[in-house]
Parts: C-alpha cells; sequence; structure tokens
C-alpha cells in the first residue's frame, strides 16, 4: 500500500497446514483489503498456482496505475533509508553506526547522493533483529554499513547481522556436476 498498488498475498499451501491455518490468513487479510489466493504449487505443481496466477491477472486488468516510490529520489540517502525503514518495515527510526554515516557522507560527495536504496536485512523480521520474528513494533533499525553497487546503480545499506552473496568463482561447482544415465547424481560435494 505504501508503493500505491494493489496487492495479492500468495498462502503457499504445503500438506501439514490446517483448514484454520489458512482461514487466519485469509481473515487477518481482509481486514486490510488486501487480496488472497491460495498456491499449492508444491503438492500439484502448475496446476496448484492456478488460483493465484488468475488472482494476479484479474489486478493487472483492472489497470490501476498509482505507483510511487517510499520516497523523493532527491532525498539524502540516510532519508531514503529512514523512508524505507519507517514506511515499509514499521520502524520508529534509523540508526547510522559512525562507519555507515561517515560511508553515507563519502558517496554522496563521490556523486551517488541520488541513487536508490537496497536494504539488506533479515528476512526473518521486518526488524534488524532475527530474533524478533515477523512484525514487531517498537524497534529501530541500526545500519552497520553501507556500500555503492555502482553498475547495478543503488546504494547498499546493511543492517544487522546480514551476510550479502558472495560472487561466483570463474569456474563455479555448478559445472561439476552431472546426471548418468542411471540417474546417479555427482559432483555436488
Amino acid at each position: 500500500q505504501v508503493f500505491g498498488l494493489p496487492a495479492v498475498v500468495a498462502i503457499n499451501r504445503f500438506v501439514s497446514d490446517t483448514d484454520a491455518e489458512l482461514q487466519m490468513i485469509r481473515d487477518a487479510c481482509g481486514r486490510f483489503g488486501v487480496r488472497v489466493a491460495l498456491s499449492e504449487v508444491w503438492a500439484k505443481g502448475g496446476a496448484g498456482g492456478e488460483e493465484l496466477a488468475r488472482e494476479v491477472l484479474r489486478i493487472i486488468q483492472e489497470g490501476r496505475k498509482d505507483f510511487r516510490f517510499a520516497y523523493e529520489s532527491s532525498l539524502p540517502l540516510a532519508e531514503k533509508i529512514g523512508a524505507i525503514a519507517q514506511k515499509v518495515y514499521g520502524a520508529e527510526g534509523v540508526d547510522f553506526a559512525p562507519a555507515a554515516a561517515k560511508e553515507l557522507q563519502r558517496l554522496t560527495e563521490l556523486g551517488y547522493g541520488d541513487l536508490p536504496v537496497c536494504m539488506a536485512k533479515t528476512q526473518y523480521s521486518l526488524s534488524d533483529d532475527a530474533a524478533k520474528l515477523g512484525a514487531p513494533s517498537g524497534f529501530r533499525i541500526t545500519v552497520r554499513k553501507v556500500k555503492v553497487s555502482a553498475g547495478a546503480g543503488f546504494v547498499v545499506a546493511l543492517t544487522g547481522d546480514i551476510m550479502t552473496m558472495p560472487g561466483l568463482p570463474k569456474v563455479p561447482a555448478a559445472e561439476n556436476i552431472d546426471v548418468d544415465e542411471n540417474g546417479r547424481i555427482t559432483g555436488l560435494f
């Protein structure tokens, strides 16, 4: 809703999910006016994704075009990070480690201040603390480090105990994986 776009919550159903759990999700989403569609791709393959696909197509055909960013591109980097933290994650604010604050200033001086921001944080919580599961309240996000991804065209704000994906070597291990005529897989480890 922050971005002005309609959304569909995909309930990724597993065989162990109960009807009561599914209804709880539907009810919670209904209170916020958010559409819900069941996705049973795990158990039924492509056929299990038809309800979700139909709902997404329905929203597209409605043609709402109210998209907006969470922040104005002209804002300083620290304010962009603050807007994401507050509007998207529900944080009360942002604290910057001294090294992060210094790097934000340096990146701005180098001409990267107008770039958009990508947040790197735990997937377990809207906070930067993986132990605070889900959507806690009354938290602040700490940005411990920032870096520029100049080629991609954005600044990355690293929060909490997060590790970004490492780059691949010249010859990735995947090139050594094979399946023989008997279905035996080799080269995994």
